[in-house]
């Protein structure tokens, strides 16, 4: 097929048949990379298209307050306005490697700067002249970590408990409409190990549950934080899995609906839909059947399977992806970021890879919930992209969308098979755009390449489209020793993860469509 089969065949010009002033009928395809695209990169250094210009807003260890300090591997950010040129930017922590904060040895005190180092930071920014910096000693910037006691939104106690010691495996998040945080407990079976309904455990790979035995259930939940005083909730009514992220907008009916997606092979996207405008507290969580095109109820009182299996829906919480097999839940190829199309209103979802299946690209699936209503409990399905060589990207992780509908996305190859086997010729991780307008509209562009070993997380623009803050997370992850470092950046000394602003010429062309 050429350019335009190809697009056409993935569903594309369906969409950009929405965009204001473009028909399909008249869509004109490029044929080759714009001379702004970069191309692979194997290089040590954060790369950016000319025009796109970079600046480290905070990094791994500074003090963001007189007893705390940024912590390890930023992951996903959000945004929440104070004023015209003041915010409030929420960064996930989402896991350490022991090899950069004290030594692989499991040691309480070990442990204990570690618990430290996950969970997530609360910074409040200022713009000056169009450039953000961080407000030293604000008083809202604060931590949550391994330690912050975070109660359970639920009537019912988990595990013996009604709150959490910490949270961590803080992955990607959302926002809510009444503005507070999402942030999402992805793997958390690497700190605590797991448990199942017969009460087996398994063991962690970081040890911690061999110095301070907490249940795992009481992790892998999503957690709301409220921006200005950090109060936080780990929210039981979105099922307990390997969370990604939290999507989250208004059914038709005004009430809340929240997407999420389970970040390992074979699992699955689920949604939730609540009882309220303003809460995401009680509801009912449903998860998706793509071979039926609907939303399967995970309530027992709906379903006698689970009504079998289950003692009661607090446990259905707990084991939501057992409850989601049992009602037929489609497993899809690692479920990750979900964001929410400007232009149509249509679902997104990241499905990074499955390579047990020999899926080594991954792709973006399009949901197209019937009657464009978030509420609704059928939808219709499409892939909107495949990774590989005719989009010259592999394994699409993060995304955003800027006010013109281009959709922003991340790639996560794993470290160990950078440039090797299938991933040969692809380079470092990236930062991607699919243009929606202009000269290379229908173009999948690369505009940055991060660093070695390293990935780009959690993209999130300003308020006025005119920054992107980008987070590198874990360069030099696979160094055997200190002095064996495969990345020194950016210090040239030990890499450390940071959060960096992007702005330019090229960023505003890019959101005006006039690329």
């Amino acid at each position: 097929m050429n350019r335009r089969e190809f697009l056409q065949f993935l569903g594309i010009s369906g969409v950009l048949s929405s965009v204001p002033g473009c028909a399909t009928s008249s869509l004109s395809f490029a044929s080759a990379t714009p001379s702004w695209g970069l191309p692979p990169s194997l290089e040590d250094k954060l790369i950016t298209s000319p025009g796109l210009n970079y600046k480290i807003l905070i990094k791994w260890g500074d003090q963001i307050n007189l007893k705390e300090k940024f912590g390890f591997n930023n992951d996903f950010i959000a945004i929440h306005s104070l004023t015209n040129n003041r915010a409030l930017l929420w960064v996930n922590h989402e896991y350490v490697n022991p090899l950069f904060i004290n030594g692989l040895e499991r040691t309480k005190e070990n442990v204990d700067k570690e618990l430290l180092e996950v969970g997530g930071s609360i910074l409040e920014i200022q713009n000056h002249d169009g450039q953000w910096s961080v407000i030293k000693n604000s008083q809202y910037n604060r931590r949550l970590h391994g330690n912050t006691k975070i109660p359970f939104a639920w009537n019912k106690k988990i595990a013996g408990s009604k709150k959490a010691i910490g949270t961590m495996g803080n992955c990607a998040g959302g926002k809510t409409p009444w503005g507070t945080f999402l942030t999402c407990e992805e793997n958390y079976d690497l700190f605590w190990g797991d448990v199942d309904r017969s009460g087996k455990i398994t063991q962690s790979l970081m040890g911690w549950d061999k110095i301070y035995p907490r249940s795992p259930e009481h992790y892998g939940w999503v957690v709301e934080v409220h921006p200005e005083t950090g109060k936080s909730k780990k929210l039981i009514s979105l099922g307990r899995c390997a969370h990604e992220c939290a999507a989250v907008t208004k059914g038709k009916n005004g009430k809340v609906v929240a997407y999420t997606g389970d970040d390992t092979n074979n699992e699955h996207l689920y949604k939730f839909i609540s009882q309220s405008s303003s809460s995401l507290k009680k509801g009912k969580l449903y998860v998706a059947s793509l071979e039926q095109n609907r939303w399967i109820s995970l309530d027992i009182e709906d379903q006698p399977v689970l009504k079998k299996h289950f003692k009661d829906q607090t446990e259905i919480q707990i084991y939501a992806r057992e409850a989601a097999k049992l009602v037929g839940a489609t497993p899809l190829d690692r479920p990750e970021d979900i964001e929410f199309d400007p232009l149509t209103g249509n679902v997104f979802i990241a499905l990074t890879n499955n390579k047990a299946s020999k899926n080594y690209y991954g792709s973006i699936l399009k949901i197209v919930e019937d009657n464009n209503d978030p509420a609704s409990l059928t939808f219709r399905h499409e892939t909107f992209l495949t990774g590989g060589d005719k989009n010259a990207f592999a394994c699409p992780d993060n995304m955003v969308f800027d006010q013109k509908g281009n959709l922003w996305f991340t790639s996560d190859i794993s470290g160990a098979e950078i440039n090797k086997g299938a991933y040969e010729g692809y380079g470092n991780n990236g930062l991607f755009v699919f243009l929606r307008s202009g000269e290379y509209q229908g173009e999948v562009v690369k505009v940055a390449s991060a660093p070695i070993d390293a990935e780009f997380t959690g993209p999130c623009f300003s308020s006025d489209y005119k920054t992107l803050f980008l987070s590198i997370q874990h360069p030099g992850e696979l160094s055997k020793s200190l002095d064996k470092l495969t990345s020194q950046w950016p210090d040239g000394d030990i890499p450390k993860s940071a959060v960096v602003t992007l702005q330019g010429p090229l960023l505003d062309k890019i959101i005006s469509g006039k690329v």
